[in-house]
């Protein structure tokens, strides 16, 4: 992971096409420092090509762009309000959003424009960035290209690229012609699976009892007002 002070990089993945790329992105993400996966929509992923490396990742899941926008942009809390009551929370990143994108706008990736924590968000292997997508993004960067036989870079190929421009860690030690490792930590609830945090369960199973109840009394309404004209033709007859 990353180093606990300092600039962090976050990866956002959503509507990536072949799951397995998700595993080969955690690799690349773990060797330049990424501190966490944001999964938004299915929270299961392929762990093919990680070759261990999602077990020293923190993974986060969101049902929407909406969602995950919020939680990386949230600010944390004052002083003043934290004495109130109010702890600085982990989920306050107040990140910027890179869309990684050629876009009107886009910055060349070898400029560094980046201030601050940053989000990495990157397109569909096949149509890049959706609207709604660039609709979250604070700004974008691209990858010059210098030869003419092919006009985009696979999508695990262009995060690698990027999280090694963001950068600015100390490099890890080596071990002959290897990267030392980092201890294994402790091992998630479910392997390839992104388990939701407690709060999210329970808000998640409170809302579904409350579209349950209305979902029965709207039958029962129905029930009844079918029953009455049924009645009613009954003895109209």
């Amino acid at each position: 992971m990353a180093a606990a002070e300092g600039p962090e990089s976050l990866v956002v993945v959503h509507n990536v096409a072949k799951r397995h790329n998700v595993g080969t992105m955690a690799r690349s993400a773990t060797a330049f420092g990424v501190s966490e996966i944001v999964l938004v929509g299915r929270r299961d992923f392929n762990a093919f090509g990680s070759h261990g490396s999602t077990t020293h990742l923190r993974f986060r899941h969101f049902h929407s762009l909406s969602q995950a926008r919020l939680y990386l942009k949230a600010r944390p809390a004052p002083s003043a309000a934290r004495n109130l009551g109010h702890p600085l929370l982990p989920e306050e990143r107040d990140c910027d959003i890179c869309g990684v994108e050629i876009t009107d706008g886009a910055v060349s990736v070898t400029q560094h424009p980046f201030r601050k924590s940053t989000a990495f968000l990157l397109g569909n292997e096949g149509m890049g960035l959706s609207a709604k997508e660039c609709e979250i993004c604070d700004f974008f960067v691209y990858i010059p290209q210098y030869g003419g036989g092919t006009s985009s870079l696979n999508v695990t190929v262009a995060a690698s690229i990027v999280l090694h421009h963001f950068g600015g860690f100390p490099e890890r030690s080596r071990e002959g012609n290897k990267f030392t490792l980092a201890e294994k930590p402790v091992k998630q609830t479910r392997r390839n699976y992104c388990a939701e945090p407690v709060e999210s369960i329970i808000e998640d199973r409170k809302s579904r009892r409350e579209n349950a109840s209305r979902d029965f009394f709207d039958d029962n309404r129905t029930d009844s007002t079918e029953s009455t004209n049924s009645l009613a033709e009954l003895f109209s007859g």
